[in-house]
């Protein structure tokens, strides 16, 4: 009797003990994990430690530094990473603005969130031939959704693609306290790793043939549960960067809304989704017009001409008519072109009117 009773306070010891030992295995792996990268490239990081103010003015003087001392992609993809994450600090106080800040002013103050993080690694990665990615979306870190908005990359390295967090990778905070503390665990990950602790709004970013839904992530999982639908995001991100501004627009936003809605992050991501396919489809309205007024123009000009060297060479009087047809034509499509243009942001609107 008394062994019957005691057995579930046993077997309770045991499935805690087993949980102490995984988060112990857990911290090994990532603990071991963090010091393979840094060894590996421990000859990169101390040049990109020896990089002069004077070669680290911009994006385009730290890229001519890296190219000239550095070969290979990964070599590079690593100076570019460790640069920003020692270099840059993450400012605390503005943690929750929207504002991003010009490349220019972040290598000035040497301050910036996950957003003046990525666009920098990215900038810089690009200018050594790093093909580079900028992916936004929402993470998870120790069981518990952060709903706020964040920003990491991901690398083509030898024609395989690997993720990137620099802001994480750079230090974490702490009361409210930023500490400076270089992370490698978020240096060059396999998709199938990232997942865990970061899902892209677009699931085309996961990297993934079989990639997970946003309420799959909120459950924890990294597979999905049906794993009969294969996606070749290969040859879809071959196909996107094809695409013209409003085409990639409107195939985002399909994939995001076909993989779950399930945050308002999710919603308000399609709502500027929506607002930017929009102004994209005005700007395209009104260079559409603006070229054709400008053609409208070389052809009154041409017929100016025409008249003030007294109509010679000689036309009849219907081919006379058909240069000032063509010309009010081509001015009236023009116009019906502006027309098209609903509600069109402040800043187009002086342009419109103008035109």
């Amino acid at each position: 009797m008394n062994i019957l009773s005691s057995w579930p306070q046993a077997n309770e010891k045991m499935t805690t003990m087993k949980k102490i030992v995984l988060i112990i295995l857990l911290i090994g792996f990532f603990i071991e994990l963090n010091a393979q990268k840094r060894n590996m490239f421990i000859n990169t990081d101390r040049t990109m430690m020896q990089i002069s103010d004077s070669s680290a003015f911009s994006t385009q003087s730290i890229a001519e530094y890296i190219n000239s001392r550095f070969f290979t992609q990964s070599e590079k993809a690593r100076a570019v990473f460790i640069w920003v994450a020692e270099n840059i600090y993450y400012d605390v106080d503005n943690m929750y603005s929207d504002t991003t800040l010009e490349i220019d002013e972040v290598l000035k103050t040497r301050k910036g969130v996950c957003s003046d993080f990525t666009n920098l690694y990215s900038d810089i990665a690009n200018k050594v031939g790093v093909k580079t990615y900028i992916i936004t979306g929402y993470t998870r870190k120790n069981k518990r959704i952060n709903y706020n908005p964040h920003a990491w990359c991901a690398s083509m390295i030898d024609s395989t693609w690997y993720l990137f967090d620099p802001t994480w990778g750079s230090g974490h905070i702490t009361d409210r306290q930023y500490i400076k503390e270089i992370n490698n665990v978020y240096f060059m990950i396999k998709p199938k790793r990232f997942i865990k602790t970061h899902i892209p709004f677009d699931p085309l970013w996961q990297f993934l043939n079989y990639p997970i839904t946003k309420r799959e992530f909120l459950e924890g999982r990294i597979k999905p549960a049906d794993e009969e639908f294969f996606f070749n995001f290969i040859d879809t991100i071959k196909i996107y960067d094809k695409r013209s501004e409003i085409e990639q627009l409107t195939n985002t936003y399909i994939r995001i809304k076909t993989n779950g809605v399930t945050s308002y992050l999710d919603q308000i991501t399609l709502y500027h989704l929506k607002l930017d396919f929009y102004e994209k489809s005005y700007e395209e309205l009104y260079n559409l017009a603006f070229k054709l007024y400008y053609d409208g123009m070389l052809l009154s000009n041409k017929y100016i001409v025409y008249k003030n060297n007294y109509y010679l060479p000689y036309k009849n009087d219907s081919s006379i008519k058909q240069m000032l047809d063509d010309i009010e034509n081509i001015f009236n499509l023009a116009l019906s072109r502006l027309d098209e243009i609903k509600n069109s942001p402040s800043y187009l609107k002086i342009h419109i009117s103008n035109l």
